[in-house]
Parts: C-alpha cells; structure tokens; sequence
C-alpha cells in the first residue's frame, strides 16, 4: 500500500469489512448446497432438477455482491466513507482471512463489492486486492488432523500389490457412500484394471505405489466423477472415472480417463461448469494442475464453478503477458461479422468481441438481445459445444498495443464502447466499456479450405456431431455458417457465435413446400409463407455443400442433417422431457462398448445418438 492509516481505529471500518465477509461466507454456503444437493439428485436420476441446480447456480455470486451492497448502503451508508476508512476495511478484511479455508474467493468477493460502491472511473489500488494478500498454500495444515473440521482433499490408498488392486478400487468406490447399487461392481473394476494394463501395460508397482482421489465427486449432466491420479514411484498418471445410472436403474462405471489429453477435454472451455463440493477450493485446483500441468489456474478455477474468480485469474494472467510481450492488438483474421467486432493479440490465445452500435440487415437484433443470447449460453449446459466466454466491463488497455487500423475500425464501428483517457503511470489508456473474450480456435471453414482429405472428412464429421449434440441439448445454433464453428487444438469442433441462438423447442422445423406452377419452381424468392421461428433444413444444402469434398463427407456421415424429420425428431423427445446422454470421451471408450458384458442403455425411438470423434 502507499499509505497506511496509522491505527486501525474504525469501528465501522471493522464493521464493513465484517459485513463483506459475512456475505461472502453466505454465497460459499450456498455454493457448497449446490453441490451436496446435486448428489442426491444424481442419485435419484432426476436429471432436469440437476440442469436447474446448474443453472440457477450462475447468478448466486452477483446475487449475494447485490445483497451485500444494500446492507452496506442501508447500515454504513458505504458510498460516503472517506478513503481512510476504505484502506482500514481492507485491512481489517486481511485480518478475518488469516484462518479462512477460501481466502482467495473471499478477496475477488471484496473486490466486486468494493468497486460497485465507489462508483470511480477507475478503483484506488490500495482499496481492493490487486494481488492476493493470504495464502493458499497449505491452509489444511493449518489444523491438527484429528481437530480439523473438514474432510481431507483428497484421500490415499495403498494397494499393497498387483493383486489387491481391486479391493483397492472396490473400496474407493464404497467411500463415496452414493445411495443406489451397482449393477455389477466387481466386474467393473475388473474392466477398469483391463484398461489400466492395456494402457500402461506390465507397469512394475513401486513399493510407495498409491491411489489418490479428491474427496468429493464432480457432478455434471448425468454423470459423476471420481477424479484421482496413482502415483508409481516418480511418476503420477491421472485417473478419472465416470459413474452413470444403467440400463438396470443401477449404477454402472462407464469408463476410466487415463491420459492427460481426455481429462484436459474433460475440464475444457467448451463444457458446463462442474458441481463439486469444496472446504479448500484452492487444494482442489492444485490437486487438478497435477494432472494438467500446462491448464492455467484460472480456468480450472472456473471448470470447478468458480467462475468469477476464473475471471479475476485470467485478468492478472492477462496483464502479466502483457508485461511481457510486445505484439501489437489486430482485428482477427477470417470473415468479418456484422455483429461482433472481433481482434485479437497474436502472442495471446484469446480473440476479444465487441458488440457492433449499429448491426446491419439480414441481421434483426440489437445489442440487448444479443447480450441476453450470451448469457443464455453461459447458463445452459454446453455439453463440449459452445465455447464459455468471459464477460468484462470497463476493460483498459495500453493505447500504444493497438494497431492503428483497429483503432480507427473501433471508433467507426463501436464508438459508444471505446473511451480514451490517461492512465495512473500517465500513458494513455484504451477502456471498452464490454467485451466479451473468448479462447481462439481454427475457424472451421479455414480449417475445411486449407485442409487435406483426411481433416476435410474429420472437420465435417465433427461439424455434423456438434450440431446434433447442440439439438440433443436443446440449442438450435441459428447461423449454421462454418464461419461460426471453431476447431480446437484437440480437433473438436466448437459452436462459438451466439446472436441466432434459440431452443431447439421454439423452433418450428418444416419441409419445403413442392411448387405449385413452373413460375414457383423458376423463383428466386421463397414462394411459401416463413414464419419467424420457421426452419427449413433441406435449404442448408445451399450453404454446406457447396465444395465436392465437403458434400461427399457429409452425405457420408451425417445423410439424415437436411431432413426437417430428424431435427424434429430431437424436438419431439426434447418436449416430452427426454434428458440425453453426453460424454467428454469417445463412446468407443465406454466400457460397455470396449467389453460388451454392460448391456448399454436404450435410447429412444431409432435416432442414432450423436458421435465423439477424436
């Protein structure tokens, strides 16, 4: 701090920042009774109440910051305190935190109900947290074993041998007590240790060999997760296992994730947040860098639900590259869109959106509604289709790190969203009032123009599962443009424009009507009524199939897309609450298609399911 107050003589300072606290501790609360509640719904398979604890989870951070604010304006008339009383908050609030199990979250907390009350242009460093003041490290030994109040993070078995091993597994299992029975546990395992010496073939067991497993189970759509790593020697190997309900109603373990790459897609951007519950979050995330070493704190922060403290990584993360980098920001490579203005720093895996001021025709929307699109998807469960973006406010940058092409496009295309002014070291600063942020990926039409046949075949059968995994979940993806899809470096294709999102459900999917006279057939007009929810899915054609090699992989792989009794298909079952199945893995890998013995789930009506392509 520049200058500290010199005693820490405020009652009301104590007060405020014991108010604060208290706030916070009310969100971590209720954040934890997601996630116990989301196990007994897991337990009684009642999946759309899992969609709605996912769902409704989003809002409890800026609903607790929102209540905090009115006890402090009602209480202290917070907006009045002088900025002595500010920096005696914060350090009496440093005070509170010593012996807190989630520091960490507790201080962005602060932070988003301090700047929310200032109301400055821009916020005092000395009245938030710019970098952390307590540390994570450690915090559970910080407490006697036998007095600490909470579970360990995670607990360790020691299999003796190659031959206990199952009992090892088997006991595992038991420990996370779920209340419903397994069809058939042994023989599960038995498929689970199949998959560890195929994988890791005749791996010689050290003497200290262990298994270590996080304390709690990751819940997220209709599965949950036992995640954990063995330890052999020098070396660790991580170990996740999906639970799910069988075709018996009793529990099942559909696989085991072995390598790095499939638990990274596991707890990738592109899928909703998990369901966990955490004493020490912080040990749960350094647990998880252990087995993605390269994934930055911030986004398994977020993967976990935390997502505003992902957010308050990122930025610092953000920050810190470009402390260290000198690339200049440029608008984004690829088609142009009317409705977002898209740059990017080359050096830095992320493109920024800005909402256009004026959106030009064909599109009809506005700067709310696409707003509201977006917040649709961050809500929605994105089942490893729809990127997750970042939402920012009042975002500075360095002026000199802008290309002077894109500055001039910014103050043409959104000048209500760009304001220029002088930052605290006196350099000049670039603020855009909202941006969203987003990690970059191959845009899917340069990835079919540029690729060979074998990636052409691989983009279009990825671009025709991740619409039907979209349509299974519920979300009708609007603009069907390649442009519109990405290709991550793990080959998955990934939905990531969101302006034409709806339900799938409000959708009104039809066949084009046969013309009634030659002039109908001549016309280059549609000689039939539209309505505004009106779909008619044998016009794709126009736009997807227009390369050779594309149209020959998709009439392979996906014949049924432009048949409006497909999609309506998914809406029929949709509407009479079918819930379906999504794996962060490749169906190939679940057991009961590498084993066969696990009869596998029947599925509805005759529609194939959507596929995993690697």
């Amino acid at each position: 701090m520049s200058h500290f107050p010199k005693l820490l003589s405020s009652q009301i300072a104590y007060d405020v920042a014991r108010t604060m606290l208290d706030g916070f501790d009310r969100h971590y609360r209720l954040f934890r009774d997601v996630a116990k509640d989301a196990k007994s719904r897991f337990e009684a398979g009642d999946w759309h109440a899992l969609q709605r604890l996912q769902r409704d989870r989003i809002a409890f951070y800026h609903a607790r910051v929102g209540e905090t604010i009115r006890a402090l304006v009602d209480e202290y008339d917070a907006e009045t305190i002088g900025d002595e009383i500010w920096q005696q908050v914060k350090l009496h609030y440093i005070g509170l935190l010593t012996r807190h199990h989630q520091p960490e979250l507790a201080e962005t907390f602060f932070n988003s109900v301090c700047t929310r009350i200032l109301h400055r242009s821009y916020f005092n460093n000395d009245f938030i947290f710019v970098r952390p003041a307590i540390s994570t490290e450690y915090l559970e030994n910080e407490e006697s074993p036998a007095l600490s109040p909470f579970r360990p993070t995670y607990r360790a078995y020691y299999p003796g041998s190659r031959a206990g091993m199952a009992a090892c597994f088997e006991r595992i299992v038991h420990n996370f007590q779920l209340d419903v029975p397994f069809e058939d546990l042994p023989r599960d395992i038995g498929y689970v240790l199949r998959a560890i010496e195929a994988h890791h073939g005749e791996f010689r067991i050290a003497p200290n060999f262990q298994v270590h497993t996080l304390s709690s189970l990751f819940f997220r759509n209709k599965s949950a997760f036992i995640v954990g790593r063995m330890v052999n020697g020098d070396r660790t190997y991580p170990l996740v296992i999906p639970i799910v309900h069988g075709a018996s109603g009793r529990l099942v373990l559909d696989t085991v994730l072995l390598r790095t790459s499939q638990i990274l897609v596991l707890f990738s951007f592109a899928h909703a947040y998990f369901m966990v519950d955490m004493e020490i979050p912080s040990a749960y995330v350094t647990f998880l860098r252990d087995l993605m070493p390269r994934k930055p704190r911030g986004e398994i922060y977020t993967a976990l639900g935390l997502h505003k403290q992902g957010k308050n990584l990122f930025y610092r993360d953000f920050l810190h590259h470009l402390q260290h980098s000198s690339d200049r920001f440029v608008v984004a490579p690829g088609i142009r869109g009317l409705v977002m203005l898209v740059f990017t720093l080359p050096s830095y895996p992320y493109v920024f959106k800005v909402i256009r001021d004026t959106i030009p025709a064909p599109k009809d929307t506005t700067r709310a509604l696409v707003r509201s699109k977006y917040q649709l998807v961050k809500q929605h469960d994105r089942v490893g289709r729809m990127a997750d973006t970042l939402e920012y406010s009042d975002v500075a940058f360095p002026r000199s790190r802008f290309d002077e092409a894109l500055l001039r496009e910014l103050e043409r295309e959104v000048p209500s969203m760009i304001e220029y002014r002088r930052a605290r070291d006196g350099g000049d600063e670039v603020v855009l009032r909202h941006v969203y942020i987003e990690r970059r990926m191959t845009p899917l039409n340069l990835w079919l123009q540029e690729g060979d046949d074998a990636q052409v075949d691989h983009g279009i059968a990825e671009y025709g599962n991740a619409v039907k995994e979209l349509m299974a979940a519920n979300i009708f993806p609007g603009d069907m443009l390649y442009k519109n899809f990405g290709v991550t470096r793990h080959g998955r294709v990934v939905f990531y424009d969101y302006d034409e999102v709806e339900y799938l459900t409000d959708c009104n999917f039809r066949r084009v009507p046969a013309p009634r006279n030659e002039e109908e057939e001549m016309s280059g007009e549609p000689w039939y009524s539209v309505g505004p929810r009106d779909v008619f899915p044998e016009t794709f054609r126009t736009f997807l199939l227009g390369d050779t090699r594309v149209r020959d992989a998709f009439l392979r792989h996906h014949p049924d897309f432009f048949d409006a009794a497909m999609w309506q298909g998914y809406k029929d079952r949709l509407l009479a609450g079918h819930v379906y199945d999504f794996f962060a893995y490749q169906t190939q890998e679940r057991f009961s298609q590498r084993f066969g013995p696990a009869e596998p789930r029947p599925q509805p009506h005759s529609q194939p399911q959507p596929r995993r392509v690697a």
